[in-house]
């Protein structure tokens, strides 16, 4: 029986492999070297370190601003519907992405210096990422898209691999600045090895192509800014305001987080096109008792995970990150650990139902409210209450975002399935 569902459904299996395999072994590399950054440099540094990754991904979503989830799109459509429109899509896309980094990195070099201050050389060091991680996100959509999955998990694979021994030796003789530009050699080698192994596209500008892929990129790129009001803007506010070291307490748990929340997107990843079918099959009544079933399950599992990081993480921090077994950073883990709980289930919610079933207005909606409200929120409780401002901001905001996205989408389904009935 299991030899003939996995024949079945063979090529699903193989690309949820593949794709699964990447995305573990890449954000398990990226923890790895954010460890030894941790390990090797002093807490300032460290918390230098994490500041201006936070600025260079915040100018690279405008760098990109959705063109690399666009181009996915109308790779995997021109592939079914026309296969010479695709040997356009790179060239054209990768020309707007360059229009767009060209602007992002004239305004750094123009208001760096004043927004930025003293940490305003460290962000020139790593400036190159603003080309180089849209270009290397282009080509990922492009193999997503073409469903290459294998060929992009080995090669994102043997390039994360094989960067680790060259990010060790920079880091342990050149610091703070070793780390940095250990990125930009990173992002080089990655886009280098994407662009020899996909050469099957033509020189050609195509309007028709740049209206349809900006246009879509375009929402994309809205969802993804308010998504970084809603998640990473803390950083930035902290470095603001002079609170260099505990930048490195909050991302310290971030980090561990966002590893425990992996195995669930990959889960909503696999998901999400069965709940399609289920809605175009069966509807919102379904829906609605399989989102009830999820939300049960996703709470509980949670929970355990939320209880068991409890209880490991201050062991190890003792153990091995001496230097931030501090009170303040056990209770920004402990008030992160309970927050973990709803934005899992939110984010299982809205990758797995929500998209899914085309009520994705919902979700951007609810993004751009919570992303402006943290924001304001972690700007005026940071000036009462210092760095732990940050937690309660977060505190209020990811409760009554994951809420009521999931209020909202449950109000949405109900009001279709009267109007169905």
């Amino acid at each position: 029986m299991i030899k003939t569902i996995f024949n079945d459904h063979r090529e699903t299996i193989l690309n949820v492999f593949w794709r699964s395999l990447q995305l573990v072994v890449k954000d398990g590399v990226s923890f790895v070297i954010f460890i030894l950054v941790a390990k090797l440099l002093s807490p300032y540094e460290f918390g230098v370190y994490n500041y201006v990754l936070a600025v260079i991904f915040f100018l690279i979503l405008f760098g990109d601003f959705g063109i690399s989830v666009a181009a996915s799109k109308y790779v995997a459509e021109y592939q079914a519907t026309n296969p010479e429109k695709l040997k356009y899509v790179l060239f054209n896309a990768g020309l707007v992405i360059l229009a767009l980094t060209l602007l992002v990195s004239a305004g750094t070099l123009l208001l760096g210096p004043y927004f930025l201050k003293d940490r305003y050389l460290y962000v020139l060091y790593i400036l190159p990422m603003i080309f180089l991680a849209p270009m290397t996100s282009l080509y990922d959509g492009i193999y997503r898209g073409l469903k290459k999955f294998r060929q992009l998990a080995l090669l994102s694979t043997g390039v994360s691999l094989i960067s680790l021994g060259f990010i060790y030796i920079l880091i342990r003789q050149y610091g703070l600045t070793g780390a940095l530009l250990s990125q930009n050699l990173f992002y080089l080698f990655l886009f280098l090895t994407l662009a020899f192994c996909y050469r099957d596209f033509l020189f050609k500008l195509k309007r028709e192509i740049l209206k349809s892929v900006g246009f879509y990129a375009l929402i994309i790129g809205i969802i993804h800014v308010s998504a970084f009001l809603y998640t990473r803007v803390d950083i930035l506010v902290l470095g603001y305001f002079d609170l260099i070291v505990e930048i490195g307490y909050y991302e310290i748990v971030n980090k561990v987080l966002m590893l425990m929340q992996l195995p669930f997107l990959i889960y909503a990843q696999v998901q999400a096109p069965n709940m399609v079918a289920s809605y175009c099959r069966e509807g919102s009544p379904v829906i609605l008792r399989k989102l009830t079933s999820y939300i049960k399950y996703a709470t509980a599992i949670s929970l355990l995970l939320a209880v068991l990081l409890g209880l490991a993480m201050p062991w190890v921090l003792r153990s091995f990150l001496t230097e931030y077994y501090l009170p303040g950073v056990i209770w920004i883990l402990y008030i992160f650990l309970f927050l973990f709980i709803f934005q899992n289930v939110s984010n299982l919610v809205g990758n797995t139902f929500i998209i899914s079933t085309g009520h994705a207005r919902i979700n951007m909606i609810n993004i751009i409210v919570f992303g402006i409200l943290n924001l304001f929120l972690d700007i005026l409780l940071v000036r009462h209450y210092g760095y732990m401002g940050i937690a309660y901001a977060k505190l209020l905001v990811v409760m009554l975002g994951s809420l009521s996205l999931i209020i909202l989408y449950r109000h949405a389904l109900k009001k279709k399935t009267q109007v169905g009935s």
